[in-house]
């Protein structure tokens, strides 16, 4: 899960960074999260220039955005487009904030709409979708503890527009590059990935992060297997030939194979790990992220902050599902409660 403990502890230094040819790595900070900073990625082309991601609108991070442009002799007004991979706050708000004073157009992949119109007309917490599932998961003391962002500058759907292109898999056709756009759901229903082929760049949002585990479907709704998409959107991308790694967080890499692969041993070695807790007697998706241990230091459920166990229990929910779907367990809802056996075993009724 995307608890943030990242190897390398200067790849969120300010500045502008030059990746490619005309291609710059600008990380804008994230001052009340973990994750600590976002990647995004500045492309010349011709006299203007095309941003992947855009950072939370922030006045720090526009701040920072805005002294990396200077560095490329442009600025805010310069940027024709912002490609965004997904729908989080942290990759699309600051582009709406920029559109309403410069016009910069947006483009969005087509899985993001549910969410988006969810998103642009909340109606009271915007984490309800997800308490109501926590509830579901044996979590109700824990729904009690999350409350809402507070954040005054990013509160919720005041920042969330539809884009001006909803983005199908397609070729965008730069000056100088063609970007192919790529789908892959899993951190989010509608997340998209675009890859360089005559540069080998991949600009993989939160798809492959070079040290972390992306947190798998966190968004305003809930929708079915958000795993099983994740890991089938890893396998795709592993067929694509090899690249630089152009991540949202974390440094840059020379190849993503070797992550990609990582990323899918780890959750075969969690579904086994998951599938064993259940087999020792832990039956909610909340008993079951209670056995497991979280990020690198271990840790127990209980050590981490209310929002991180949130996404930790939901997460768990999520590998669980993808056993039963597998024929490994059996789901069942008992007394508003996620129960998950062994198949084979009857659920325990109360």
């Amino acid at each position: 899960m995307s608890l943030q403990e990242s190897e390398d502890p200067s790849w969120d230094a300010p500045g502008c960074f030059q990746v490619a040819a005309d291609v710059y790595r600008i990380p804008l900070p994230l001052p009340h999260d973990g994750l600590r900073a976002v990647n995004v990625y500045a492309i010349v082309d011709g006299d203007r220039l095309v941003v992947i991601d855009s950072g939370q609108q922030l006045v720090v991070a526009r701040s920072a955005l805005e002294l990396a442009l200077r560095s490329l002799n442009a600025s805010l007004g310069d940027i024709s487009t912002f490609l965004v991979t997904h729908i989080h706050r942290d990759h699309y708000t600051q582009a709406v904030a920029v559109r309403r004073e410069f016009g910069n157009r947006i483009y969005l992949g087509a899985g993001e709409r549910e969410s988006m119109n969810h998103a642009s007309h909340p109606t009271g917490n915007p984490l309800h979708d997800q308490l109501v599932e926590l509830e579901r998961c044996g979590a109700n003391a824990l729904v009690a503890n999350i409350k809402p962002s507070s954040d005054t500058e990013d509160i919720a759907g005041s920042l969330y527009e539809e884009p001006d292109v909803w983005l199908q898999e397609e070729t965008i056709e730069l000056v100088n590059r063609q970007l192919r756009v790529i789908a892959t759901p899993g951190h989010t229903r509608g997340h998209v990935i675009f890859y360089d082929d005559s540069s080998r760049l991949l600009f993989a949002g939160d798809h492959v992060l070079p040290h972390i585990t992306p947190s798998i479907g966190f968004e305003p709704l809930v929708y079915p297997d958000p795993l099983g998409n994740y890991l089938r959107s890893l396998r795709r991308v592993r067929h694509l030939p090899e690249a630089h790694l152009l991540p949202a967080h974390g440094m840059p890499a020379p190849g993503f194979y070797r992550r990609v692969d990582e990323l899918l041993a780890h959750h075969d070695d969690r579904l086994g790990a998951t599938e064993a807790a259940v087999i020792e007697g832990a039956s909610s998706p909340y008993e079951v992220a209670s056995v497991l241990r979280w990020t690198r230091r271990r840790r127990h459920l209980v050590e981490l902050d209310p929002f991180n166990q949130m996404l930790a229990v939901m997460e768990t929910k999520y590998h669980l599902e993808l056993l039963a779907i597998q024929g490994r367990l059996r789901q069942s809802l008992v007394a508003g409660t996620y129960q998950f056996k062994v198949t084979g075993q009857e659920p325990q009724h109360s």
